[in-house]
């Protein structure tokens, strides 16, 4: 793919290899990516902030169009024409500034240290190659091995995360497997290096409920054995729950709230996020019609001004119309971009049906059990 971004600054280098102690794994710092459309500038990510540690699972949730997918693409550099990475925006990883590298050296990180696996296997895969040879050729890329041993090791990574028949299936082309079957090959590309990251977007989409865990859970017993992070990119609130320590939430281009995993499910601040939340079927409750946040998603060409929610949130007052929040620390490591978050007053009491919920414990990555979300 090609890398739409401004070139470093004069004088501007690549860090050394290695973050700092304490640092992020992953740090990014004003993220900002615009697509040239026939309607105008679409600014589909716009300022993102977002930290990874070392070893922790962080999930970015938010409806589809929100930007989230843009993000990951712009992490790794593959934003196409015509889309461009501003010039500012920074991503920093195992501490190098990755949109600062030389094009041999960001080839070098992706599906070795920092991988992805894709959302669309139909449009990921190639179907010119057979599947094993895909595999294959990541590894054979990265770690210099011959071919027997890249093919032996396709057919292990195959084999890792489900599919059965593996030596037979590893000859197969794209079209020749279910949908299941190609998003688990996707998977097998991303983990095939053993990377310290992997970004995860929509992993277990064409997946069935029963192979959607074997896969969730493959990836944390690989987080146990080598301290993998995992971002996760979903707009299932549940996967969200379960799987991870914290959560950003992302709404028109921008992360509005961020907080830790049970804190977010127990109380959430944003009323973005409380729609959301209100949104998700309760077993404990009886209701006829389940809860939806009026309108939609505005194009990425025509944000509103002020808060970008406000044509959609019950709590809009004139400054929220006039105004755009930062993102206001809440206290406790809570952050929310609303006004709300100064002046609760304003909340009023026709607040929405959702305030928490009670969703099954939260299990973190290692595994720990959490009280009610």
């Amino acid at each position: 793919m090609s890398d739409s971004r401004d070139a470093p600054s004069p004088g501007e280098t690549p860090g050394a290899g290695g973050a700092a102690p304490g640092a992020p794994l992953l740090e990014i710092a004003d993220l900002r990516v615009t697509f040239a459309t026939g309607d105008g500038v679409a600014r589909a990510v716009d300022g993102v902030d977002l930290a990874v540690q070392a070893g922790e699972t962080v999930g970015l949730v938010g409806e589809s169009g929100c930007g989230k997918s843009v993000t990951a693409l712009a992490m790794l550099r593959l934003v196409e024409h015509p889309g461009h990475i501003a010039h500012g925006s920074r991503v920093r990883f195992e501490g190098r500034d990755l949109l600062a590298l030389a094009d041999r050296d960001i080839r070098a990180v992706r599906g070795n240290h920092l991988a992805l696996i894709f959302q669309e296997p139909a449009t990921a895969l190639n179907p010119v190659l057979t599947v094993g040879s895909q595999i294959a050729e990541v590894i054979r890329t990265h770690q210099h091995g011959s071919r027997t041993e890249a093919k032996r090791h396709a057919v292990e990574m195959l084999r890792t995360v489900g599919i059965p028949d593996a030596e037979q299936r590893a000859d197969s082309y794209a079209h020749q497997l279910s949908g299941g079957m190609r998003q688990r090959v996707l998977i097998a590309i991303a983990l095939a290096c053993r990377p310290h990251l992997v970004i995860a977007d929509e992993p277990t989409t064409a997946l069935d409920v029963t192979i959607q865990a074997e896969i969730l859970e493959l990836l944390d017993g690989l987080q146990r054995q080598m301290g993998m992070a995992v971002l996760l990119i979903t707009h299932n609130l549940g996967l969200v729950a379960e799987r991870t320590r914290r959560v950003y939430v992302m709404y028109a281009g921008q992360i509005v709230e961020e907080a830790g995993t049970e804190a977010l499910f127990a109380a959430p601040l944003h009323p973005y996020t409380q729609g959301l939340m209100a949104a998700v079927p309760r077993l404990d409750q009886l209701r006829e019609r389940l809860a939806a946040i009026p309108g939609q998603v505005p194009p990425a060409t025509a944000w509103p001004g002020g808060c970008r929610f406000h044509p959609r949130c019950p709590f809009a007052w004139d400054r929220c119309r006039s105004e755009m929040p930062p993102l206001l620390d809440a206290g406790e490591g809570r952050k929310a971009r609303c006004w709300l978050v100064e002046d609760e007053a304003h909340r009023g009491t026709d607040a929405p049906a959702h305030r928490g919920t009670d969703a099954p414990a939260h299990r973190n990555q290692h595994g720990e059990g959490g009280g009610a979300q």
